[in-house]
């Protein structure tokens, strides 16, 4: 336990310090090329969503078994060689690092003016189109996004590695990354990504829900009481089209005391959803920021609670 601990610990410091550096190898590469080939392969002819349930358990497998290979094996070698390991491997599964960089990235052009590039900065995060957005909707698809990852990629994965160390991480990671290549309601995935995208929201319920909390507590709600902070998060949070995705976003839109939600469009065709959140001042580029910081206290309070918890069931199970 202590060992399994410390690698959460050290995989949270090295995403803070390196994050997923873009030349490395990382395992979501090779579980995006498993993913692409089963894809070719068995989407098509009849039967696509058992075809789909079937690619789902056959790359969880494949992964929970050769991580669980590796990480036994070098948990045989001094434990502290298992440690490290594991922590690196639990480390590629979080984008702390990454995920605020890329806010940043759009920030940063958005506070001096350059909506070009930050319209740009914002297409490489997200899915809707971003060429004609202004200052507001650019701050919003930013913070949508942060809100939404926060829970996605990190404290899932987090929570995941928490339950079953590195090779549960990863079993996490690769059915997300099913779910983002095929989990589309559209005419070749509606079917086939069917399994994909229901097993992303199961193994995405109840950590999308403890960190929406968690954030109530992490910060002072900037324009409102904390009562009203909690009563937005449990009126909006059932907006979203996802099951999970809308108790960040509402959790951020309480505290900050802005709306987000609306109409955006994708390749062209709009798509408009309910809006989260009570208006009280305009979404602004310093939103972005202050998403970021939450996002940064919200993890590691995150962190500090598992571990508080780990550790008082592991000396209440020894002094039994």
């Amino acid at each position: 336990m202590i060992y399994h601990f410390a690698a959460i610990g050290l995989a949270y410091i090295v995403d803070w310090l390196v994050g997923d550096p873009e030349n490395w190898p990382h395992p979501v590469k090779g579980f995006g090329r498993l993913i692409s080939y089963l894809d070719r392969r068995m989407n098509k002819g009849s039967y696509r969503k058992s075809k789909g349930l079937l690619m789902v358990v056959i790359v969880v497998s494949i992964v929970l078994g050769l991580s669980l290979l590796l990480v036994t094996c070098c948990y045989q070698l001094p434990p502290l060689v298992g440690m490290m390991m594991e922590a690196v491997l639990i480390a590629t599964t979080i984008s702390q690092n990454n995920l605020a960089k890329a806010a940043m990235n759009v920030y940063h052009p958005l506070e001096s003016g350059d909506l070009a590039n930050a319209r740009m900065k914002l297409s490489y995060i997200v899915g809707r189109d971003t060429e004609r957005l202004a200052e507001g909707e650019i701050t919003r698809g930013t913070v949508e996004t942060v809100s939404e990852n926060t829970s996605d990629g990190i404290t899932a994965p987090f929570f995941w590695s928490f339950i079953g160390g590195a090779p549960l991480a990863l079993v996490y990671r690769a059915v997300n990354t099913c779910d983002s290549m095929v989990g589309y309601k559209n005419a070749t995935y509606q079917e086939f990504g069917w399994a994909s995208a229901r097993l992303d929201d199961l193994l995405n319920w109840i950590p999308a829900r403890l960190t929406a909390f968690i954030m109530m507590v992490a910060q002072r709600p900037k324009h409102t009481t904390f009562q009203n902070a909690w009563s937005i998060l449990f009126r909006d949070a059932r907006k979203h089209n996802s099951p999970n995705s809308g108790w960040g976003e509402a959790a951020v839109a309480s505290l900050l005391g802005i709306q987000l939600g609306g109409t955006n469009y994708y390749q062209g065709k709009k798509s408009a959803s309910q809006k989260m959140g009570d208006f009280h001042v305009p979404l602004q580029p310093k939103h972005i920021s202050q998403t970021i910081t939450l996002m940064r206290r919200t993890v590691f309070l995150f962190l500090v609670c598992f571990m508080i918890g780990g550790i008082t069931i592991e000396l209440a199970t020894t002094w039994i």
